[in-house]
């Protein structure tokens, strides 16, 4: 099967072209030098250009798009979201069908569906807010809209969303964490309660790949690892893969909150470039519970996590030792 990836020098389009290159023929878009020479060397011949602006030529003889791809900043205007998530979303769908692309998958997001409250056991049933809180869930949900309502007997798209994406050569979640605890800046909201489901990136991957070729068209599938857990108990030994222990302050959502949107509008209102100290996005997410049910994947996909939590977890802590002591 012949693959194009958006994303490819990203941390899942990157883990999945390592995945897919030893069993197909793959092209990754990359729009610098540098992207180029990362997604080659994952395996994946580079294509060059840039999202939103693909040509249906670099896509002519391509059997399936893996869409990767996306603004995933904490702090950006409505135009940079809406261009990296939606226009560039739907620049590739039309060169795609154009070229005669027969299945694209999207990755998507359960973040489509927050609106700043729990989402508990959620499945695909789940409605998108009716109005929507936040410029990234805004932007994906729309994306996500798109992508399913492209569907077609010739042109089948599905999207898959993981929950809380981890694992090695993250580039968000864990250097978030681990900056704020150096700095000293690390609090729980309300003790790190609040449960959740995660993704590890290895199953992000074996659910991307099961979806070229399984899955209805038209419909998004939740992937996410086996069992729930504590914000806290997740998010600590995540850190303690890299000999980190995150401290014991907390402080209470019900106050948190609302300083989170005062120092974010003020931020917009001075037209501040740089992230706030703490966005309403990144607070609301850490102090809501957000658990998935993934048993349509299981069902229709054939999707089975290949790691465990546990397993994920050791793995990183034994590669974590192994580079300490070859330094």
């Amino acid at each position: 099967m012949r693959v194009f990836v958006t994303g490819g020098s990203g941390f899942v389009g990157g883990h999945l072209i390592e995945r897919l290159a030893p069993k197909h023929a793959v092209s990754a878009l990359a729009r610098s030098d540098k992207s180029a020479a990362v997604v080659e060397a994952f395996g994946a011949t580079a294509v060059r250009g840039e999202l939103g602006a693909v040509s249906e030529e670099s896509l002519r003889g391509v059997d399936a798009i893996v869409h990767c791809a996306a603004f995933v900043e904490e702090w950006g205007t409505r135009a940079q979201f809406w261009e990296g998530n939606v226009e560039g979303t739907e620049q590739l769908l039309r060169a795609a069908r154009a070229a005669g692309v027969r299945r694209f998958v999207h990755v998507g997001t359960e973040a489509a569906l927050f609106d700043g409250h729990d989402l508990v056991a959620i499945d695909e049933t789940a409605p998108y807010p009716a109005k929507q809180r936040f410029l990234y869930s805004e932007s994906k949900a729309e994306a996500e809209r798109r992508v399913l309502a492209a569907n077609a007997s010739d042109f089948h798209t599905v999207s898959i969303r993981p929950r809380l994406v981890w694992g090695p050569r993250d580039a968000s979640v864990l250097p978030a964490v681990l900056r704020m605890a150096r700095e000293g800046s690390w609090s729980w909201l309300d003790g790190g309660r609040h449960e959740t489901s995660t993704t590890h990136v290895q199953n992000v991957c074996a659910a991307l790949e099961l979806a070229l070729e399984h899955g209805r068209g038209g419909e998004a599938y939740f992937v996410v690892d086996d069992g729930t857990r504590t914000m806290r108990s997740f998010l600590s030994a995540l850190a303690e893969t890299q000999g980190v222990a995150l401290p014991d302050r907390s402080a209470p959502s019900a106050v948190v909150r609302p300083l989170s949107a005062l120092i974010e509008g003020t931020w917009r209102l001075v037209g501040a470039k740089r992230t706030p100290p703490m966005t309403r996005f990144a607070i609301a997410m850490m102090s809501s519970s957000i658990t998935i049910d993934d048993r349509r994947a299981r069902r229709e996909l054939g999707y089975r996590p290949e790691i465990s939590v546990d397993a994920g977890i050791a793995a990183m802590k034994a590669a974590h030792a192994s580079a300490r002591t070859t330094m």
